[in-house]
Parts: structure tokens; C-alpha cells; sequence
């Protein structure tokens, strides 16, 4: 007993430099990735996505596509197509031919999770902490784990992994607190990408049959 107290008080104490250093190159990792995106014209990026419920008994695949420039985004993903010019989300859904229109604030809860907040998503209400480095198909892929620092989050973490080569972000995995496993993993990246000046206008005369719902 005389020995046991004090090894176990000399790890924890020992290991508190270490938390604090790896949270700080945790977050150094985490802006070079936000930066370098950030510094980009436009890019273009093609994902996988898989949800997870082993007690639901839920696994879904699904791919999709986003095209970034800006605060401005074209997303198809789910057998839909999202547009946001800037001002308007325009959700269109062909199976359904209909379109919904959103004019969202900076206030607005699922505004804040919208494709250009990729590279700032991190930077409010969560501890980083440096996490397993693996390789993945030759990249070096350092994993960032996030925990929320809010009570009443339904997340309960999320890992970042970063290409430490590129410094761009390669996979999302968000743990929730009712068992849901959601991975979104980046196959492929097309930066500065030429676009028509009218890439991200919203066109109602593409779509003369559909329901547009304001």
C-alpha cells in the first residue's frame, strides 16, 4: 500500500504536461488543416459516409460531392442537391420534385453545420486532445479527438484525422451519446477548381414542374 499511493500519484502528475502539451499541438494541427482549406479559392471534395447504430441495428452507406468557394456551397448528397448562394439554402429534391427555400442566420443551429464550416467547425465548445496517428492508403492520418465542453451536447466525441503531409482533413468520426457512429471519410479533393460565374446561382427555370416552397 506504502508503494501504490505514491506510483499512481506520480503518473498523474507526470501526465499532466503531457495532456497540456499534446492539446496544444493538437489545436496547432487543427488551424494548419483550417487554414490551408481556408486559403483555397474554391475546392471540391467527393466523401463516403456511413451511419452506425449497433443497438438500432442501423448501418447506412451513402457518397456525395460538395463544390466550396467562399461561404457559398453546392452539396449533393442523399438524392438531393443543397445550394447556398451566399443569402438562401435551396434544398431540391427531384424524387419529390420539390424545392425548399431557407434564408438562414449566423444564429441558426443547423446553419452552423453547413459544409464551409468545415474548416472552423472545432473551434468553439470542444478540448482537443492528440489521439492514435495511423496509415491509411499510404497517408500519415494523425487523429484529433474533440470533446464537447458543453453539458447538454448529444455528442460525445469526435476525431479529426489530418493528413499530415497535405494538412488536409481526411476523415470525420462523430461518436453520439446514444451509440451512433457516424464516419465521413474524403476520397478526393480538387482545389482552386475553374467555376462558371453562375455555378451557385439558383435557377427556377430548371426545374418548371417542381413545388418550390418558401
Amino acid at each position: 500500500m506504502k508503494i501504490k499511493l505514491p506510483l499512481i500519484t506520480l503518473i498523474f502528475f507526470l501526465s499532466i504536461p503531457s495532456w497540456s502539451q499534446t492539446s496544444i499541438e493538437a489545436k496547432d494541427l487543427l488551424e494548419k488543416a483550417s487554414k490551408k482549406l481556408d486559403s483555397y479559392i474554391s475546392f471540391e471534395l467527393e466523401f463516403s459516409y456511413v451511419l452506425n447504430n449497433r443497438i438500432e441495428q442501423i448501418n447506412e452507406e451513402s457518397k456525395g460531392k460538395v463544390t466550396v468557394s467562399g461561404d457559398r456551397y453546392k452539396l449533393n448528397f442523399l438524392d438531393a442537391i443543397q445550394l447556398f448562394d451566399g443569402e438562401t439554402i435551396y434544398t431540391i429534391v427531384p424524387e419529390n420534385e420539390e424545392i425548399t427555400l431557407i434564408k438562414p442566420t449566423d444564429d441558426d443551429e443547423d446553419f452552423m453545420f453547413n459544409p464551409t464550416n468545415l474548416i472552423s467547425f472545432y473551434k468553439e465548445g470542444y478540448d482537443y486532445h492528440w489521439d492514435i496517428s495511423q496509415k491509411i492508403k499510404g497517408k500519415n492520418i494523425q487523429f484529433i479527438k474533440l470533446i464537447p465542453t458543453v453539458d447538454d451536447s448529444d455528442i460525445k466525441s469526435i476525431l479529426v484525422g489530418i493528413d499530415t503531409y497535405e494538412n488536409h482533413i481526411y476523415r470525420l468520426i462523430e461518436v453520439g451519446l446514444n451509440g451512433t457512429i457516424t464516419t465521413l471519410t474524403i476520397n478526393s479533393m480538387e482545389i482552386n477548381k475553374k467555376l462558371s460565374s453562375d455555378f451557385f446561382v439558383f435557377d427556377p427555370s430548371d426545374y418548371p414542374n417542381y413545388y418550390i416552397n418558401e
